[in-house]
Parts: structure tokens; C-alpha cells; sequence
């Protein structure tokens, strides 16, 4: 980081953080945050602050943001880089924030050359050199511990790119293996994948896991923050590679919500 972003973060950060009001809220309204520790909480209050300065939060579809808007998305997009860095989004400029589901178009070419194009509602949307296009009625339904999570699952999207294509493997960290990362993921992805074809056992991970790669490590960022005990039950590889990567264990803090 250089120096005058490190001076001006400073200064930031002296000039106030989230105000006590609305961070004693915002801690309230979300229980994935209750196992954090105090020191954790300060940090996260630190980092959010600095987010809310840095990117820059527009509305569609006749949504102006609000500040609460803001502090929300914030604090739980900070969540996943706690213990790395806020330099980990400098790929990640904007936030466009519209009120509820929204359609996405997609295009595709399959192996014999045929082009498909199909529409898609979704609650959420990274794009490669654009900004994350967020539901805020998802948004409002993130944080609760249940497993969803749509501002978690766009930033692992954004940590997902960092090594310039989204496929499920973030930039690794030293002495990570990308190829233990690719057997590990790979299998529980394939496992996933049969279960939602066969339909024959209830499914404890959501089965848009099982659309690509890129969505098996979203969704199992959600799971591994929202419910991390279920997420460690189902895949215990995939969550220990996950607590590498983003050098926390939420399963194992004080008073971590079990999964059902």
C-alpha cells in the first residue's frame, strides 16, 4: 500500500469511525458477527469505515442508497478480508444497489459451437471490470445465519478474479497448493453436483453451488461465515483449505451458530 493512501486511510479513520449508534446496530442485526471477538469487531469497524469511504455506492431502478444502505453492505463485505487486507478489493470500485431480484442476460457458446442466450433472475452480480450489482431486499436477508448471504457471495467473486479468471481459485496464499486446491474443490463440487442430480438426499448446501466452479467457492464462502459448523460436516477439506485462505475459523470461535 502506498504512502499517501496509508496517510489518508489514517486520517480517516481519526476523523471517526461508524458512529457507536450505528455500529451497536448494525452488530445487533447481524448474529453472523456475535462470535467475533471484541478486538475482531474493532478491526471490522475499522475496515468498514474505510470501505464506506473508498467505494463508491450507486442506486438503479430508482433506489437512492442510504447510509444505512451503505454501513450494511460494508461491514459485511469487510467480513471475508478481515485478516487479509483491504487491498485485497482493489479490484472492486462500485456497488450498484437496486431494490429486489433482477434479471441477467447470459450468453454461451457450447462445445459444438452453438451460441445460447438466456435471461436469469438474480440477487446478485460481479462483473470482471465492473462494478457488483446488489438486491438490497437479498441484501436485507443476508447476515442471519441461515447459510445465505448474496454481499458475501459477490465478494468472494471479487477474490475469486484476483488471479484474473473467475473459476473458483482465488490468488492462493504462500505455501497454499493450487493443486490440492483443485482436487479438494473439485471433488466436493462433483459429490454436490450427483446429490442435486439424484435428488435423493436433502441437500444442507444450497444446490446453486453445483451451477460452476466459480459458484461452488461463493456459496461455500456464504456457508463457510453464515454456518460454518454445516459447511465443515458436509466438506471438512473444503473448509480447511477456506480457513487457510481466508485466515479465519469461524467454526471455531466462542459461541459459533451450529448449523442444522
Amino acid at each position: 500500500m502506498g504512502i499517501f493512501r496509508s496517510v489518508r486511510r489514517a486520517r480517516i479513520l481519526r476523523e471517526g469511525l461508524l458512529s457507536e449508534k450505528a455500529w451497536e446496530w448494525l452488530l445487533r442485526d447481524h448474529p453472523i458477527l456475535d462470535s467475533l471477538s471484541n478486538e475482531a469487531k474493532e478491526k471490522l469497524r475499522g475496515m468498514a469505515t474505510i470501505f464506506l469511504h473508498e467505494k463508491i455506492f450507486e442506486g438503479a431502478d430508482g433506489l437512492l442508497p442510504t447510509e444505512v444502505m451503505r454501513e450494511v453492505i460494508s461491514v459485511q463485505a469487510c467480513l471475508p478480508i478481515l485478516n487479509l487486507g483491504m487491498e485485497w478489493y482493489e479490484n472492486w470500485k462500485t456497488i450498484v444497489i437496486v431494490p429486489d431480484v433482477f434479471t441477467g442476460e447470459h450468453a454461451e457458446v457450447d462445445s459444438a459451437g452453438v451460441a445460447h442466450e438466456w435471461e436469469e433472475d438474480k440477487s446478485g452480480e460481479s462483473w470482471d471490470q465492473g462494478p457488483v450489482v446488489l438486491s438490497w431486499k437479498d441484501v436485507e436477508e443476508s447476515g442471519w445465519g441461515d447459510g445465505y448471504n448474496v454481499v458475501i457471495h459477490e465478494a468472494a467473486h471479487r477474490l475469486d478474479l484476483l488471479d484474473g479468471e473467475m473459476n473458483g481459485r482465488p490468488a492462493l496464499h504462500d505455501g497454499m497448493s493450487a493443486g490440492e486446491w483443485l482436487a479438494v474443490f473439485s471433488a466436493a463440487f462433483a459429490d454436490l453436483s450427483r446429490r442435486a442430480s439424484a435428488k435423493r438426499r436433502r441437500m444442507r448446501l444450497d444446490p446453486y453451488a453445483a451451477t460452476d466452479d466459480a459458484e461452488f467457492f461463493a456459496v461455500s464462502s456464504e456457508y463457510f461465515f453464515e454456518q460454518p459448523e454445516l459447511l465443515e460436516t458436509e466438506y471438512p477439506d473444503v473448509y480447511r483449505l477456506l480457513r487457510a485462505f481466508y485466515r479465519q475459523d469461524p467454526a471455531r470461535r466462542p459461541g459459533a451458530r451450529q448449523g442444522s
